[in-house]
């Protein structure tokens, strides 16, 4: 970005085209300064006419640069500092052998929710966000964070095996709960995504619900996958890892009542695609104002304009004192 301190300065500028013609002209009717001459007191055709005429526009160049300076041309640098209260955010995802039911479309439960969730973090750049994994056990994979290339990194490291087999529904909103504890946002969330199956934990899903509503923590639920006959894979001790057809079950019940009890929302997933539009909704429903200040640091231009003005003046003093570029 480039502005001028004394922009109309630059007038000015125009007024060098007229002095120019003038002075050609003023030149061509004065008296010859030889009465008789020969050709070879001109400058030859080719690159020496050339060199000669470059030399006349010199000191014409220097005054337009001499000019722009005076004008204090500025070169901008633009800086922007964002001032943001954002929303914290824990997303924490079921791990239990029941999200390898293949019902998603294009790859298993957890793929899909691994997939859809890289895609949610990506477009809150400015938020706070966690991840939690659950199965008959809860951890924290990665606590709050705006380092979301980490956070993408060990989204991608949540896997099966991480923990016992299970599904603790309660235990994974606890834990969720418990990492927006320390938070002094406007806005705490936590969104839980399991197939709703509760079995196991030491912790039953309303209780850790009323655990989320005292700490002001809203929970948007989905629950993905449906019931249907769809393909598991499993660890057979003769065949090693296989994939079978099997009945697989849902259970939104739980998820329904952790919606209402928070004040969140409740979403069906049978896709990944209803899974991707369920994350684009509530990111429109969870944001929060994001001031940006912006600063604008200018150098100037003019020092380094006048040095080149110098610069061309002097090759022109220089030119004019070698006998080839001399004219009669």
């Amino acid at each position: 970005m480039i502005r001028f301190e004394y922009p109309w300065l630059l007038v000015l500028l125009a007024v060098l085209p007229v002095l120019l013609v003038w002075r050609s002209r003023r030149h061509d009717t004065r008296p010859p300064a030889l009465l008789w001459g020969s050709a070879a007191s001109l400058p030859a055709p080719g690159i020496a006419r050339w060199l000669w005429l470059v030399v006349r526009v010199l000191p014409w160049s220097a005054l337009a640069l001499a000019l722009l300076a005076a004008a204090r041309p500025q070169q901008g640098i633009q800086q922007s500092e964002v001032d943001s209260r954002g929303v914290d955010i824990v997303i924490a995802i079921d791990i239990s052998p029941s999200m390898r039911a293949g019902d998603m479309g294009g790859g298993d439960r957890l793929a899909a929710a691994r997939a859809t969730a890289r895609d949610f973090i990506r477009i809150r750049p400015h938020d706070r966000i966690g991840l939690v994994g659950f199965a008959a056990s809860a951890f924290t994979q990665c606590p709050l964070t705006l380092d979301h290339e980490t956070l993408q990194d060990l989204l991608q490291q949540l896997d099966y095996g991480m923990a016992e087999d299970g599904t603790a529904i309660g235990m994974g909103l606890a834990t969720s709960v418990q990492r927006l504890r320390e938070s002094r946002t406007p806005s705490k969330v936590a969104v839980l995504l399991t197939d709703g199956e509760n079995n196991r934990g030491a912790i039953d899903p309303l209780t850790a619900a009323d655990l989320a509503r005292a700490m002001g923590v809203r929970v948007y639920t989905v629950l993905v996958g449906r019931p249907s006959v769809a393909p598991v894979e499993i660890m057979d001790p003769l065949l090693g890892r296989t994939t079978i057809m099997q009945p697989v079950t849902v259970d939104e019940k739980p998820l329904v009542e952790i919606a209402r009890v928070t004040e969140g929302r409740f979403f069906r997933a049978g896709d990944t695609a209803s899974l991707s539009a369920i994350y684009g909704e509530i990111d429109r429903m969870e944001r929060a104002p994001i001031r940006a200040l912006v600063y604008r640091e200018f150098r100037d231009l003019g020092p380094f304009l006048l040095a080149v003005a110098a610069l061309l003046l002097a090759l022109h003093g220089w030119s004019n004192a070698t006998w080839a570029f001399r004219v009669p």
